[in-house]
């Protein structure tokens, strides 16, 4: 059983700095990738990024690139996202979520192949 939990929420002011994390639990964290979507009020949720599971290869939205930042810890089975020179449009909630199919970083699939889904954490940006 994939289980996914998120923390870190809360308001930031823009520009300001945020880090959400997330914990999972299950046998072989280290061999899945991981990855962060956020929807914002009234939008589809999106991809914000994800990990490989060796934490080689990281990719990343356009929107957030250059300001986010996505790494792991393998031994404490979790992900983190570091927000900074956040903007009001990244107000959302912010999913966690895991591939477990081990290939790595499927840009080319459905929500990028993953499988199992946190139940998400809100970040507010404003002033």
């Amino acid at each position: 059983q994939v289980m996914l939990e998120e923390s870190g929420g809360g308001t930031v002011q823009p520009g300001g700095s945020l880090r959400l994390s997330c914990v999972a639990s299950g046998y072989s964290f280290s061999t899945w990738t991981m990855g962060w979507f956020r929807q914002a009020p009234g939008k589809d949720r999106e991809f914000v990024g994800a990990i490989s599971w060796s934490a080689g290869n990281t990719y990343y939205a356009d929107s957030v690139n250059g300001r986010f930042a996505i790494w792991r810890d393998n031994a404490k089975n979790t992900v983190y996202l570091q927000m900074n020179r956040v903007k009001v449009e990244d107000t959302a909630v912010y999913y966690c979520a895991a591939d477990t199919s081990g290939n790595g970083i499927r840009a080319g699939a459905v929500d990028y192949g993953m499988k199992f889904w946190g139940k998400g954490t809100l970040v507010t940006v404003s002033s």
